[in-house]
């Protein structure tokens, strides 16, 4: 049955695309279970004995035509001698000996600590000349920086008065155009006025002659009558004076 299944899965593709042909798989239920045989194998003579690990294999199936296989090995014996490995043999050492090793290692260790203070100083010297370029660098920027912003401001100011400049002349040019206009506008207005006022003479000369005509009509026909008047009251006179003379 195990033989059959680990067939059935090798024989099945892994990516379950290209559908390769599956050999029947032995049935668990009508396949009589018999005991897995232990095969052994042959092992080398030697002196010593060999100890052999038991294995035991779990099949499980996951999906649709994947299996899951379980390798469990024997876990390990516990009383387990180690091999001891002898103690180095010692050696003698003497009291001018280890002096003298305490001495060169103070020595290098100052010589060491030397090193590191040279390093230092070394560090310390790039880092007062990185800081003192970056000054000049800084004290540069900002003299350029000053100079490039008096030069700008220069100009600003020479186009500012220019401007300034150019507007007065503008204003003034509008100011005399409005001065013309006026000035022509009055002379217009006086024109108009004048214009107006001689008619108004003129209509007030003709009125006037008209009524002056209209009182000499009216004197002369006084005058008629006036005269008709007096050779009437003249003839009754005479009448009245031959009539007188008569009786």
């Amino acid at each position: 049955m195990l033989i059959g299944l680990v067939r059935d899965s090798v024989m099945q593709c892994f990516c379950h695309t290209c559908r390769a042909p599956v050999l029947p798989a032995v049935n668990r239920r009508s396949a009589p279970t018999k005991k897995p045989t232990k095969t052994r194998t042959k092992q080398p003579k030697s002196s010593k004995k060999v100890k052999f690990i038991t294995t035991e294999i779990r099949c499980q199936e996951k999906s649709k035509g994947g299996l899951c296989y379980e390798v469990i090995l024997a876990e390990p014996a516990v009383n387990v001698a180690l091999p001891k490995i002898p103690p180095a043999p010692g050696k003698n050492v003497s009291v001018e000996e280890i002096e003298e090793k305490l001495k060169a290692a103070e020595e290098r260790r100052q010589s060491l600590e030397a090193q590191k203070m040279a390093l230092w100083s070394a560090k310390m010297a790039k880092i007062e000349e990185a800081s003192r370029k970056k000054d000049e660098l800084d004290k540069e920027f900002k003299t350029h920086a000053k100079e490039v912003l008096h030069t700008k401001m220069e100009q600003y100011e020479e186009k500012r008065e220019q401007q300034i400049t150019e507007i007065k002349e503008k204003l003034k040019m509008h100011a005399a155009d409005i001065e013309k206009t006026r000035q022509s506008l009055e002379q217009q207005k006086v024109e108009e006025l004048q214009k107006h006022l001689e008619e108004k003479l003129r209509n007030a000369a003709t009125l006037r002659d008209d009524n002056i005509k209209k009182i000499l009509d009216r004197l002369k026909e006084h005058e008629r009558r006036a005269e008709l008047v007096r050779q009437n009251k003249a003839a009754l006179t005479q009448k009245s004076d031959v009539t007188a003379s008569s009786g």
